[in-house]
């Protein structure tokens, strides 16, 4: 244990969070997502009974979030919702994320199978213990410096 750091962050996910560099992503999944299948070669660790607002919530306390991009954070659409739905699950995880998003940034939902391509790209993901069907978000890394030296 360390002062400071969520427990819910393992040995194994701060390394990975650690190694990611400036806009790797990682992937928070719920339960039931195919990770394993779409890993590849990639690390697939596991927080079995953490939900997902606490993971995110860990996850995001010692990872900071890309600053130039549009879409710090993308969340799996609904399938068959209407445009704009977040169930509440994702407007919760949300409200997390949004007070460090710049101006102009926003979070992006990604049609499903378009978020399964997006996770074989990603750094690492995370199956948590999340039941909430499409409880499932991408993160990406920002960085941690100074402005640029003139």
């Amino acid at each position: 244990m360390l002062k400071g750091i969520n427990p819910i962050l393992s040995p194994d996910l701060i390394k990975v969070l650690m190694e990611m560099g400036h806009d790797d992503a990682i992937v928070l999944v719920d339960a039931n997502f195919t990770a394993q299948r779409l890993a590849k070669d990639k690390p697939v660790l596991r927080l079995p009974g953490i939900s997902m607002v606490q993971a995110v919530r860990a996850v995001v306390s010692v990872l900071p979030l890309v600053a130039d991009a549009d879409h710090p954070v993308g969340f799996m659409q609904v399938s068959g919702s209407p445009e704009g739905y977040l169930s509440a699950l994702q407007r919760e995880v949300l409200a997390l994320v949004e007070p460090s998003f710049l101006t102009g940034q926003r979070a992006e939902a990604i049609e499903r199978f378009a978020f399964y391509e997006r996770t074989r790209q990603a750094f690492a993901i995370v199956v948590t213990g999340e039941m909430q069907p499409f409880g499932n978000f991408l993160l990406r890394k920002g960085v941690i410096g100074e402005n640029l030296r003139p």
